[in-house]
C-alpha cells in the first residue's frame, strides 16, 4: 500500500547508509530535486547511485555527489558539459565509475523488476564494457550475459499521483521511472498534484501503485 507523506524529509527517511539508490532522470528532466535535497540533509553516506547520468551544475544528483555521499555512480553518460562535479571527484579517485549502454542499463533494471536472473545482450561485444563478462554466440553472433540492477530505494519523479500510487509522467519526465520503480525494494515518488482515486483515467497510468511506495507532493 502507499504510504502519502507530507514532507520529502519524511519520504526519505528510510534510506540507510551504504544503500543502492535509484534515482530517475535524464539530465534533469524528471529528476526528484527535491527527494535529493531531503537525502542530502538526512545525512546517508556511502550510496551506490545508478542513474542516466552523473549530475548536472550543481544541484540534484550533482549536490548528492558534491556532499560526499556518493561512493559509486553507475550510469550511461558520465560527462557532459556541466557534469564538473563527477569530473573533479573520479580524476581525484574520490568515486567509483560503472559505466553501462543506456539501453542496457534500463533492461538491467526492467529485469530486476520482472524477476528475470540475467539475460544476454549484444551492446558492448567487444568493447572494454564487456572485458571479464561471460559471452555466448547465439545464431552466429556473439552476446554478452547482464545481469539485473537492483535498487534498496528508487526515487522519481512524476507529474501526478492518486491516493493509492499511480503514477502518470509528463513528456520525458517519464524517461527510467517505470523502470526504476519496479526494480527498487522501497520506491518514493515526488509528484507535482495528488488527486482522489479514479482522476487519472486507468489507461494512461504508467507506473501503477504496486510499485509505489511512498508518495509526496512537492
Amino acid at each position: 500500500m502507499t504510504a502519502l507523506v507530507c514532507t520529502a524529509a519524511e519520504a526519505v527517511d528510510a534510506v540507510q547508509h551504504g544503500d543502492t539508490v535509484l534515482v530517475g532522470g535524464f539530465g534533469m528532466a524528471g529528476m526528484p530535486v527535491e527527494l535529493i535535497d531531503a537525502l542530502i540533509a538526512h545525512g546517508a553516506g556511502e550510496l551506490t547511485v545508478v542513474s542516466n547520468n552523473a549530475g548536472n551544475g550543481h544541484t540534484g544528483l550533482a549536490a548528492l555527489l558534491a556532499a560526499g555521499r556518493v561512493r559509486k555512480v553507475i550510469c550511461s553518460f558520465p560527462r557532459q558539459a556541466d557534469s564538473w562535479v563527477f569530473d573533479e571527484l573520479y580524476r581525484a579517485g574520490k568515486i567509483e565509475l560503472e559505466v553501462v549502454p543506456q539501453g542496457t542499463l534500463a533492461e538491467r533494471m526492467r529485469a530486476a523488476g520482472a524477476g528475470i536472473g540475467a539475460f544476454y545482450c549484444p551492446t558492448g561485444v567487444g568493447t572494454p564494457l564487456a572485458e571479464g563478462k561471460e559471452t555466448r554466440v547465439i545464431d552466429g553472433r556473439t552476446y554478452v550475459l547482464e545481469f539485473p540492477i537492483r535498487g534498496d530505494v528508487a526515487l522519481i519523479r512524476a507529474h501526478t499521483g492518486d491516493r493509492m500510487g499511480n503514477l502518470v509522467y509528463r513528456k520525458t519526465a517519464r524517461n527510467f521511472g517505470p523502470v526504476m520503480a519496479a526494480a527498487a525494494a522501497l520506491t518514493i515518488a515526488e509528484v507535482r498534484h495528488i488527486v482522489e482515486p479514479g482522476a487519472i483515467d486507468p489507461e494512461t497510468v504508467v507506473t501503477p501503485g504496486i510499485y509505489v511506495d511512498r508518495l509526496v507532493a512537492v
